[in-house]
């Protein structure tokens, strides 16, 4: 859970303090309310206790009151509903030690208006961003070393287009036929699963398409290099992989260790998965994905480079 600290009361420190050390609590270090609503909404948090900067005051008596604030999310009220009940009861421990019936500290539940993402949510970003690699790479690695084993491309090297365009038009053909592999699972998702796409669908398909003819580049850089169907499945595991484990697009990254999260920055598939993930669950806009639109960028015109200086017809 994330514990948000608004008080300056002694007694809200010392109870921080004493939270921290309970080994009945996995307290995360966000300290913005903000920031750990966007973490309970993609599931990486399950609660946020908060405490108002009342919380701790002494009334009266002289002895602290006030309430603390404990958010859940709309369709999983039943963590909060955990978390406030233990906080209650170490309060009504709290309170018994000042001899006050009448509990003084007490525990307010509060509904962030939201619905979470969904364990279906989240995962189904994933699979998107994993269709896109396996069309891109998979397909392409694949089919030009066929191409060159037959001889279509050494026969093709007579027509009045340079390499460059045949690579182009690879690409494109491809493009089209992952563009309707990430249609029909968005109908069977939204129809079958029912999933919610939070985002716009204008951001989706522009970052879809982005995105896709990134993937692609890997694709023709395999083809372009492989000799044959032997040398391209060699090379496309090579690099799936790596990005198939280290993205984030089945394991969620907050999980890993911080050296793994570091590595995972510098993987292709990371910027594609992550942008996704944001507009499909949180609402993001482009300017909210322009730094994940701006890796893409700079691997699609490395890739894309690579495919054209390392092509061969045959």
């Amino acid at each position: 859970m994330a514990l948000i600290n608004h008080s300056s009361a002694s007694f809200a420190v010392q109870f921080v303090d004493q939270t921290k050390k309970d080994s009945t609590f996995k307290v995360d270090d966000t300290t913005s309310l903000d920031v750990a609503k966007q973490k309970m909404g993609r599931g990486e948090i399950d609660s946020i206790v908060e405490l108002p900067t009342t919380f701790g005051q002494l009334n009266e008596q002289h002895i602290p009151s006030g309430a603390m604030n404990v958010y859940y999310q709309k369709g999983s009220e039943q963590s909060g509903k955990t978390v406030a009940a233990v906080m209650q009861q170490i309060l009504d421990g709290v309170n018994k030690q000042f001899g006050r019936p009448d509990a003084a500290l007490t525990v307010s539940q509060v509904s962030t208006a939201e619905a979470g993402a969904s364990t279906f949510d989240y995962t189904f970003s994933g699979l998107l961003g994993f269709s896109l690699m396996s069309m891109g790479i998979f397909g392409l690695a694949n089919a030009m070393p066929g191409e060159k084993q037959k001889g279509s491309f050494k026969r093709l090297r007579a027509a009045p287009f340079r390499a460059s365009q045949l690579v182009l038009a690879n690409a494109l053909h491809y493009l089209q036929i992952t563009l309707m592999s990430v249609a029909i699972m968005m109908i069977v998702g939204i129809g079958v699963f029912h999933f919610n796409l939070r985002g716009d669908w204008f951001t989706f398909i522009v970052f879809t398409i982005c995105s896709a003819a990134m993937v692609l580049g890997f694709g023709l850089a395999i083809g372009a290099i492989a000799r044959n169907e032997n040398q391209s499945a060699a090379f496309s595991n090579a690099i799936a992989m790596p990005m198939m484990f280290l993205s984030g697009a089945f394991f969620p990254k907050f999980s890993f260790p911080v050296w793994m999260q570091t590595v995972s920055g510098f993987v292709p598939l990371t910027p594609v998965i992550d942008g996704l993930r944001q507009i499909m669950t949180e609402h993001a806009s482009l300017v909210s994905v322009a730094p994940q639109l701006g890796l893409i960028a700079l691997w699609t015109v490395a890739v894309y480079f690579l495919a054209f200086r390392a092509f061969r017809w045959e």
